[in-house]
């Protein structure tokens, strides 16, 4: 099936006048140009994470005011190991994350490894715990030591003697990053899973995950001390299932206080917490539509700066009026864009890294001296797209059946009229999830190809509070799918789509949305495409046997006929459109035989599927000759079933 697939592929991808349509996957499906980028303490360096073949990636670092020359510090081959974040822990030196997928104990995990190494690729030695060979969790930094040559606060795993070694568990550790010499800060402690240090060396939050006889409850207790004081207190207790409880996320050392997050009329809000003892809370912002989801930070030391939600668009409150003020005049500067981050500072924060963006700007980066006012160019996110004509993104709501408003995003093919196109309806994954106001590839993708893109959010997705959350996706799947179907009725009620030429498109809890509407409603869409979907509810539970978390999955999906229903691998037979599924084998999110399943079904069914396996890649398929390969082939399927 593997190889046949890939021929039928590789005939689509030679043939001559598919050229123009190859160039387009290529273009709208390569990786991003930077997939991570930071700036030096001193402000004069930058370091940034680049794609290369496959799933491998390569470090550049560059110095701004020197000769400009560029260092490739380290290479990832993607097989398995690839880089993640990599930061400045020092003027000349960095640490990087490397990770990737393994098969061990008869199963999938995603691996890390900490490295540090220098700007130019010398000295590269690696932080993780040499005494934890076989833990998977190679650690965390908590944070660059201020005033040294390179030592880091690491939160690492010690697992040298087993469960009963007093030395065993998740502990902080000062190292040196060039010579490996150690300083205990925070012994290993067995249940330990988080620490969150204050910027300026000081370990002030310890997080510890419950369980009950071997299973985790999805709880997290929280617990605090004083400076300079060695005893834990209590803090909080968070339920990541429930999101019940204040979560803490960062230490503002200013105020000695913690800002994290905790529900407030059923919606998320930031909360203010005292670390003097006292214990006091208060509120630092709620909006009444929707959750407020990030608390913005700046530099080196994590700084507070503001706090983030989306409504229609994304909009940031500042709580620092400097950067609020910056952040306006910026915006107005560069008159094409609508969106400025402040991604990282220099340790005074006199020179900033910023990532300007819109719908039709998939990203900028920019260099900015305070002191001299001068903004400096750095790279575009995505090069390979200038030339095309990018489409804009309109923030619409949908009203569906009962006649709840949906709000969605549509983008429509750039010069188009917009009436009686072909359409797809692009339910985002998740579900814990909700698509946002700005460039998107692959819905950027489908407009370059004639086609409008409508994407709800759905009744099941985050962001907007418990009400609209319901029970979830999985629980409350016939809303949810609901939402996603008359989202294709609305498009063809409003003349939009041409309604034999309309179909579904989703990645993840989005390719069961689509196949799960191709269930409900198999007249309403004339194609389906599915990637990386969850196909089977009951299945899905059964994967999380032996797994810590069995009992919070169990939970999540939840038991009754829900199970059968709203599994599409079980109601294949109702399925009457064409149908296309995509999946990486390496795929830990959703297991690859979710879509096995559903391609068995179709065939018991009588129906012809066509079914796309990519060996060694994962759930997001980081891939670009890959990505190019996935967009080709469903452009080809889509406009064959829609007579395009």
């Amino acid at each position: 099936m593997r190889t046949h697939i890939i021929a039928v592929v590789s005939v689509f991808l030679s043939h001559p006048a598919n050229a123009q349509k190859i160039e387009a996957a290529a273009a709208f499906g390569a990786r991003q140009s930077i997939e991570d980028i930071s700036l030096s303490p001193d402000g004069t360096k930058i370091a940034y994470v680049a794609p290369a073949k496959g799933q491998a990636s390569q470090l550049f670092t560059i110095d701004l005011n020197g000769d400009g020359k560029t260092y490739v510090a380290l290479t990832s081959s993607g097989k398995p190991d690839r880089l993640g974040n990599c930061g400045w822990i020092s003027n000349s030196r960095l640490a990087c994350t490397v990770y990737g997928v393994i098969y061990a104990d008869q199963q999938k995990s995603y691996f890390s490894r900490l490295f540090a190494v220098d700007l130019d690729g010398r000295n590269l030695k690696m932080l993780s715990s040499k005494s934890a060979p076989h833990s998977y969790y190679g650690g965390g930094i908590l944070e660059a030591l201020k005033g040294t040559a390179g030592r880091v606060m690491i939160a690492r795993t010690s697992q040298s003697g087993g469960c009963c070694d007093p030395d065993y568990g998740l502990g902080v550790d000062d190292v040196d990053s060039v010579t490996l010499q150690t300083k205990r800060i925070v012994k290993p402690i067995p249940s330990a899973s988080e620490f969150i240090s204050d910027g300026n060396g000081h370990v002030r939050i310890l997080g510890l995950s419950d369980y009950r006889a071997g299973y985790d409850t999805g709880v997290t207790k929280y617990r605090f001390r004083l400076m300079d004081d060695e005893k834990w207190s209590y803090l909080s207790d968070y339920d990541f299932q429930r999101e019940a409880g204040f979560n803490p996320v960062v230490i503002d050392a200013a105020d000695n206080s913690v800002i994290g997050f905790e529900k407030l009329d059923g919606r998320h809000a930031v909360f203010r917490v005292k670390l003097d003892g006292s214990g006091a809370k208060s509120l630092v912002f709620k909006h009444d539509r929707v959750d407020v989801d990030q608390i913005r930070t700046i530099g080196r030391s994590r700084r507070p700066v503001g706090v983030s939600f989306a409504t229609d668009r994304r909009q940031t409150i500042y709580l620092d009026k400097d950067l609020e003020t910056l952040q306006a005049k910026l915006t107005k500067t560069l008159s094409h864009i609508d969106q400025v981050s402040f991604l990282d500072s220099s340790e005074d924060e006199s020179v900033l890294l910023l990532q300007a963006s819109s719908d039709t700007v998939p990203g900028e980066y920019y260099i900015l001296n305070r002191k001299t006012n001068a903004l400096r160019p750095l790279f575009s996110a995505r090069p390979e797209l200038e030339g095309y004509r990018l489409a804009s993104v309109k923030s619409i709501e949908v009203t569906v059946a009962d006649g709840t408003k949906v709000p969605a995003y549509l983008t429509l093919p750039p010069g188009s009229t917009g009436r009686n196109l072909p359409a797809l309806v692009m339910p985002h994954g998740g579900p814990s999830a909700r698509d946002e106001w700005g460039f998107d590839w692959l819905a950027q993708y489908f407009a370059n190809q004639g086609y409008a893109v409508l994407q709800p959010n759905y009744r099941g997705s985050s962001g907007y509070g418990d009400e609209w959350y319901q029970e979830n996706g999985f629980r409350s799947w016939k809303t949810a799918i609901g939402d996603v179907t008359d989202s294709g009725r609305w498009l063809i009620q409003q003349g939009i789509a041409d309604p034999k030429r309309l179909a579904i498109f989703g990645w993840s809890y989005g390719g069961y949305a689509a196949l799960q509407s191709g269930v409900v409603a198999p007249d309403l869409f004339k194609a389906i495409v599915a990637v990386a979907p969850v196909t089977d509810l009951n299945q899905l539970k059964l994967e999380g046997v032996g797994y810590s978390n069995r009992r919070l999955l169990d939970d999540y999906i939840g038991s009754g006929p829900h199970l059968r229903e709203g599994s599409p691998a079980q109601n294949a037979v109702q399925i009457t459109a064409p149908v296309l599924i995509v999946h990486g084998l390496n795929d830990i999110n959703v297991n690859i035989n979710q879509s096995r399943l559903m391609v068995d079904r179709l065939k018991d069914a009588g129906k012809a599927p066509e079914y796309m396996e990519v060996p060694d890649l994962d759930h997001y398929m980081e891939d670009s000759a890959i990505r190019r390969d996935m967009l080709a082939r469903s452009s080809q399927f889509l406009a064959k079933r829609l007579g395009l």
